[in-house]
């Protein structure tokens, strides 16, 4: 059975939109419409992933497929805006925030030290949420992130989120759709997580200090 025949597949929109692609390509539909949601963040991948899944348990193409699709078009889409921030470059953008008005080159000094901190972090964390899974791939281009590292936490971040919508498709069958509006809840877990890995650093850095100072 085709996806396409199925009642419960929307007919048109974006969601229309990727699953004709699936229904042409395959899997790799289902990988290239994932790596141009980094480039086009309106593309809703909380909406591809899950119907990626309900296309798998169709026979469209197998659950290791959709899952290998999808985490490699992530990767792909990332690997090409973190190509563009190596082009850039950390030298034309001092360039730019120097003529900009209100802005201290200082403070792209800071951004620039704190993503060298908490880099991989921001990374792994950052392809569980909307539009920052595009973003992050830029500065860790900018700050020139070993590619090594940045391969791996992009894979093991996209990995994770798009097996949890994969799963959740082909689980849930003709229901797929039921899983868009949990995809906002999973989001502010995630973003209360690094908030709260960070508050946790911050916590340990002040302390430490303190027990400098109280030693000297």
């Amino acid at each position: 059975m085709s996806v396409a025949d199925s009642p419960s597949v929307p007919t048109d929109g974006l969601a229309a939109w990727a699953l004709d692609l699936m229904d042409r390509l395959g899997g790799v539909g289902a990988g290239i419409a994932i790596a141009l949601e980094n480039f086009f963040p309106p593309l809703p991948s909380e909406v591809i992933l899950p119907l990626a899944g309900f296309a798998a348990s169709l026979g469209s193409f197998t659950l290791f497929g959709a899952l290998f699709w999808t985490t490699l078009g992530s990767v792909l889409g990332a690997l090409g805006l973190y190509a563009i921030g190596r082009w850039v470059g950390e030298d034309r953008i001092r360039t730019v925030v120097k003529k900009l008005p209100l802005v201290d080159i200082e403070d792209l000094e800071r951004s620039t030290e704190w993503f060298q901190r908490h880099g991989r972090k921001a990374v792994f964390f950052g392809r569980m949420v909307p539009l920052f899974r595009s973003l992050i791939s830029v500065p860790a281009g900018v700050t020139r992130m070993p590619i090594w590292q940045f391969l791996a936490f992009t894979t093991a971040g996209s990995l994770i989120w798009n097996s949890i919508f994969v799963l959740a498709g082909y689980q849930l069958g003709e229901n797929w759709s039921a899983v868009e509006p949990y995809a906002e809840v999973m989001q502010y877990v995630v973003i209360a997580g690094v908030v709260g890995v960070i508050a946790y650093g911050l916590v340990r850095r002040i302390r430490s200090r303190r027990r400098v100072k109280d030693g000297s």
